[in-house]
């Protein structure tokens, strides 16, 4: 049964592989498109030390302290799958191709949201996939620490192409956190991230993704989440470093009482191309959601935020804010907020504020004993640093932590 649906999606895939996305700039797949295994490694302080360096800036913790797991996964290969005996019968941790072997349940779940022939990133992800996790919380469990997942790219000019499946249970609680990067500076290649997230009735699903990848490199998520009766969805999304392109527009479907927030920090640097959005559909009574993205644009990047709400139910409430700061007179940032309400008692609202740094803020602590740099320093951290309604501390710590990071090293 399962085997039959997989090869149906793979036909549709292959009948889109040329087929462009609507938004971004299109892409020859095709020489990227190549096989490189990688050895697993026992532990991760089996790793190269410039590996475990690369990836705190990722906010993976090498040591796995207060971590109830770990996926990590190398180029085309899983070399790491750990989950902490305290969490066993809590939750489980494996690759997709593993969760594909072992349940032939996940045919309603696979592709169920994505479909593989939306554009040819979704259906070179079906053609060639190269792995992806697959994280499920049991019912009425809470994971007090964090599972942690790195999607690692060591070589250039080969695609990634990862299928993530995450299954929130009924009351069940979970953080995840998520670093992807690429381990050249200057190699070009791509990542097609395919995530398809479940939070059933009761399920709060807290979820960090931080980006860290090269500046040759194009980056491609697809995600669509799932928010059942009561759910939580919190989407935290970070990008401080120069890429060459990246296009994301996530969907939530929210339920009856359930809840969406997504929250995005970018730092468009050199010549980065970066559309990043967010779509809430508000399908059920009393639904609430949030969009709120700080965005800084520097050099020549242009960065587009797109947000979008759709009202589609009583008492549903949603609101958009977009602020940028420009720091050269070559970049830009574009804010395009979309308010569609399709009930009459749906309410939703938008802000939006883009401009250069204010020159009193500068004065201010010039006058303080920063020199001038030091001072737009300080007002650029400060505005990175959102704070974040109901944000576990160990994520707000995480976050601080590689703001802090890359500013120490001049990333």
């Amino acid at each position: 049964m399962l085997k039959t649906y997989l090869k149906e999606l793979r036909e549709r895939a292959l009948k889109a592989k040329n087929k462009p996305a609507l938004l971004g700039p299109d892409i020859d797949l095709e020489p990227y498109m190549r096989t490189i295994r990688d050895v697993q490694v026992e532990d991760l302080d089996d790793l190269p030390d410039e590996i475990k360096e690369n990836i705190l800036y990722s906010g993976i913790t090498p040591s796995e302290e207060e971590r109830a797991g770990t996926y990590f996964q190398i180029n085309h290969s899983v070399v790491y799958e750990k989950l902490k005996e305290t969490y066993k019968g809590k939750l489980e941790i494996m690759s997709i191709q593993e969760a594909l072997e072992k349940y032939d349940w996940l045919e309603n779940y696979y592709g169920r949201l994505v479909s593989p022939d939306t554009d040819k990133y979704t259906a070179w992800a079906e053609i060639l996939p190269t792995g992806g996790y697959f994280i499920r919380v049991f019912a009425n469990q809470k994971v007090e620490y964090p599972v942690q997942s790195c999607l690692y790219i060591k070589e250039g000019n080969i695609s990634q192409n990862v299928h993530n499946i995450i299954i929130v249970e009924e009351n069940a609680e979970v953080f995840v956190t998520t670093g992807c990067l690429t381990h050249l500076k200057n190699q070009p290649g791509i990542h097609i991230g395919i995530s398809e997230f479940f939070v059933k009735k009761g399920g709060k699903l807290y979820f960090t993704m931080i980006h860290n990848w090269s500046e040759e490199f194009h980056v491609r998520p697809r995600t669509v989440v799932l928010v059942e009766e009561g759910g939580l969805f919190i989407n935290n999304y970070i990008s401080l470093k120069p890429v060459k392109s990246i296009q994301s527009y996530p969907t939530i479907y929210v339920k009856e009482n359930a809840i969406a927030r997504l929250y995005s920090i970018i730092y468009g640097r050199k010549d980065s191309y970066i559309d990043l959005g967010g779509r809430i559909v508000f399908e059920g009574e009393n639904s609430k959601g949030e969009i709120v993205s700080r965005i800084i644009a520097d050099d020549s990047s242009q960065v587009y935020s797109r947000s979008e709400l759709i009202g589609k139910a009583k008492g549903s409430k949603g609101f958009l804010d977009c602020r940028g700061i420009i720091l050269n007179k070559n970049a830009k940032i574009v804010a395009i907020p979309i308010l569609d309400a399709q009930h009459p008692e749906s309410e939703l609202s938008h802000e939006a504020a883009i401009g250069p740094i204010n020159e009193e803020e500068i004065e201010y602590l010039t006058t303080r004993g920063f020199d001038k740099d030091e001072a737009m320093s300080t007002i650029t951290r400060g505005f990175l640093n959102l704070e974040i309604p109901g944000l576990p501390k160990v994520a707000k710590e995480q976050i601080s932590n590689t703001v802090a990071q890359l500013e120490k090293a001049g990333l």
